[in-house]
């Protein structure tokens, strides 16, 4: 039985997603692949309404694990390793439930993707983000800089490897705050659980048309929210939501 390098803990529709591959969180190819099984497990349950994705140890994660790399003399174990590894970060972009990164450390290339796939990023005030890949012989990571940098940025980063710190990103307005260590998990558990009071089938929208929206021009995008909404309009849900707010209560929110 393989070692379990991500635990997934639930309480009160928040699911806490844990890195946890001593000493520094590189991602091998097994713990990417329980990786994505929790990701998705974490879309199809209904008692999950959101996310946080963070780390044990003080590295977030130190990106790809160099001491597993693909064989090229194996046919095709390059494809199966470069499927696995894109499909880490797609996963959490393609989860159906919003994901709150708290980073806790350095977050360095592939481990820098992680956040950046996550829907809201927190971290601590000790923690840096880095994508150093050009400094192992290797380049990737551009298209995972892109959903948070200009190009000056994104190529002064990709071309040197050079690290930024947490706080100079909420300085940029790019995550949401560097924070102490104390208060990182209280912070963005508060966030999670106001996200998960939300009505659950419009949560699942919404996170679907943020993602949307990034790629499609402004009038097909609203259209396309527009038809969410029709849709959701029909929902038992946004009847509790219109009727707890004139009366001024607490929504219960069944799903459906």
């Amino acid at each position: 039985m393989s070692e379990e390098h991500v635990r997934l803990d639930v309480a009160d529709y928040v699911a806490v997603i844990t890195l946890q591959r001593p000493p520094v969180n590189a991602l091998s190819r097994e713990m990417r692949r329980q990786f994505i099984a929790i990701i998705d497990e974490v879309s199809a349950r209904d008692d999950i309404r959101c996310a946080v994705l963070t780390n044990s140890g003080h590295v977030f994660c130190s990106g790809a694990d160099l001491k597993d790399r693909p064989d090229p003399d194996l046919p095709g174990d390059f494809l199966e390793h470069n499927r696995v590894t894109r499909e880490t970060g797609n996963a959490v972009r393609e989860c159906a439930k919003p994901v709150i990164a708290a980073v806790n450390g350095a977050a360095l290339g592939a481990g820098f993707g992680l956040a950046a796939a996550c829907d809201i990023i927190y971290a601590s005030d000790r923690s840096t983000f880095g994508m150093p890949e050009i400094n192992v012989g290797l380049a990737g990571g551009a298209s995972m800089l892109k959903t948070l940098f200009g190009r000056s940025t994104l190529r002064r980063l990709f071309f040197t490897g050079q690290r930024i710190s947490a706080q100079e990103l909420a300085d940029r307005h790019i995550i949401e705050a560097a924070l102490p260590e104390s208060d990182l998990m209280p912070t963005v558990m508060e966030l999670a659980h106001e996200i998960a009071g939300k009505s659950p089938l419009a949560m699942i929208y919404a996170k679907r048309a943020a993602n949307m929206v990034e790629v499609m021009p402004q009038r097909d995008a609203y259209r396309f929210e527009q038809e969410f909404t029709m849709a959701l309009a029909r929902t038992e849900d946004a009847r509790e939501a219109r009727m707890a707010f004139l009366e001024k209560r607490k929504p219960v929110f069944k799903g459906r």
